[in-house]
């Protein structure tokens, strides 16, 4: 089997990873409503960081409500995409230096190293909304988190739902037409 089937057969059976995509785009919705609750700037990042620990197990739900195979057994790049997702915490190093420097940015660096931890999954699902909403995912996450006072920081993880959701939408006609060519092969 070719490196090409192998990774189409990944994209189709995890669904090019829409369950965990789905997943943090659920818990980036609670991360809004946290930074837009009256409390203290300390307690958001908390809270954001305990709604991070959701991801996992929200995702195997999903995936497993979905029909997506996140395991991905038999294929011999299976344990990559675990892998990848993993990779995000290395980063989390620089998430613990914003918490406690400069706390009005940990939400804008969270969600930037959210949207830059995508783009090896354009090789990984054989799928290009990856590759364009990685880097556009950062940037943009980028400018808002710049224009925005401390009682504004909500517009940052809803500019990421918003974003989440585009890449979700294009992610999902990207595995149609995989399917369907699947399927005509």
């Amino acid at each position: 089997m070719d490196i090409d089937k192998i990774r189409k057969d990944l994209s189709i059976r995890g669904k090019s990873g829409l369950g965990f995509l789905l997943s943090g785009f659920i818990i980036w919705i609670i991360i809004t409503v946290i930074f837009s609750l009256d409390m203290g700037l300390y307690e958001k990042n908390i809270s954001m960081l305990i709604a991070s620990g959701l991801m996992f197990p929200l995702s195997v739900g999903i995936s497993t409500f979905i029909k997506a195979d996140w395991k991905l057994e038999g294929n011999p790049l299976g344990q990559l995409g675990i892998f990848l997702n993993i990779a995000q915490i290395i980063y989390f190093p620089i998430l613990f230096w914003a918490i406690g420097k400069s706390p009005e940015e940990a939400v804008m660096i969270f969600a930037i190293i959210t949207g830059a931890h995508f783009f090896p999954y354009r090789w990984f699902y054989q799928a290009i909304p990856y590759t364009v909403m990685a880097p556009i995912t950062s940037l943009a996450i980028m400018f808002v988190g710049w224009n925005v006072d401390t009682h504004q920081l909500w517009l940052v993880p809803l500019s990421l739902i918003v974003l989440l959701f585009f890449l979700l939408t294009w992610l999902h006609i990207d595995l149609k037409k995989k399917v369907q060519t699947e399927d005509v092969g």
